[in-house]
């Protein structure tokens, strides 16, 4: 890592890795050195548009460029496996996208070879590296709103018929896509062994989940219920309710305010969380504090818990009878 600056090659040249690119060129201590598509068309208009010095058509030139510190796979998670496989093996350090494959065991293997090569590897679910997770545990922990008893989180956009949404192949619906950070809301703040899940969901004329509830009974006592959605404008709060009053979480998938309330919900305070770039910083830097110290992984999200996450959705899939391609090869 050249003067302990972190060089990012961006793997993938859609919307994400566009705000993985805002993102680190608002950054010091992290840059984007490199873009890799499967055009040269496609990288040299990406990297000319966000000021990136190298610019590679086909991912295998990417993974092979000595001065890459850590690749971020930003294509869509039904490509993650094989380019995220093929960095490993060539002792890249990799940062993936949400959802992190396309079922559990992909992501087995995955995480088998990083741990086998000892490579860095973690799960770019971003709302998991922001402050404003530890500002809700010390809320929790404090005792502000009594006991927790019950949390609720919806996850809602009404985006068509894209086909990232409706195709098989791309591992379509709302699950991977919006009900993941759903999922990760909960186990962010309650981690607690899941005794009971119940659920349901909407299907496209695909066999996609378009919407879908999810209920947890967890051993502590909480009560989750949680719905995603890619056919409406959903309000994407999250509440937490105790038995001395709730919090209310602005926006599950990129929380900017807190509001405290106590007894018969009466205000208490509203917290800011504080100014970002998009919110993305957090991951990186992240990442590159783990590289400077020899971490294999990050503290906020590791790859038990991506895994754990992982064998969640397939047993939703399961219950609903969604399937990819993938899954036959299992």
């Amino acid at each position: 890592m050249k003067n302990h600056v972190m060089r990012v090659g961006i793997i993938g040249t859609g919307w994400i890795a566009e705000k993985a690119a805002i993102t680190l060129n608002g950054l010091t201590e992290v840059e984007a050195l490199a873009v890799g598509s499967r055009t040269q068309q496609k990288a040299d208009a990406f990297a000319a548009q966000w000021n990136i010095p190298r610019a590679y058509g086909s991912y295998d030139e990417l993974i092979a460029d000595p001065d890459v510190d850590l690749v971020y796979v930003g294509t869509p998670h039904s490509h993650h496996y094989d380019v995220t496989r093929q960095a490993l093996l060539a002792g890249k350090p990799c940062l993936v996208e949400k959802a992190f494959m396309a079922n559990l065991r992909q992501s087995r293997e995955v995480v088998r070879l990083a741990r086998e090569r000892k490579v860095f590897l973690a799960e770019a679910i971003w709302t998991r590296y922001q402050p404003v997770v530890s500002i809700v545990r010390q809320l929790l922990d404090s005792g502000r709103i009594g006991t927790p008893r019950l949390l609720t989180a919806t996850l809602g956009y009404s985006m068509g018929e894209k086909p990232r949404i409706m195709r098989p192949d791309l591992c379509g619906g709302a699950l991977l896509d919006l009900g993941v950070y759903a999922l990760n809301f909960v186990r962010m703040f309650f981690p607690a062994d899941i005794v009971s899940m119940q659920s349901q969901c909407v299907k496209s004329k695909t066999g996609m989940d378009l919407t879908n509830a999810i209920s947890l009974v967890l051993s502590d006592g909480m009560l989750c219920n949680l719905q995603s959605s890619a056919a409406c404008v959903g309000d994407n709060i999250g509440v937490i309710a105790g038995t001395d009053g709730n919090l209310i979480i602005d926006n599950i998938n990129n929380p900017q305010r807190i509001t405290v309330n106590g007894p018969d919900r009466t205000f208490v305070e509203a917290i800011s969380v504080p100014r970002q770039i998009t919110g993305y910083e957090y991951q990186f830097l992240t990442c590159r504090e783990a590289l400077l110290s020899g971490q294999l992984e990050t503290e906020q999200m590791p790859l038990d818990e991506t895994l754990f996450v992982m064998q969640l959705m397939d047993s939703l899939r399961q219950q609903w009878g969604v399937r990819y391609p993938m899954d036959d090869e299992d």
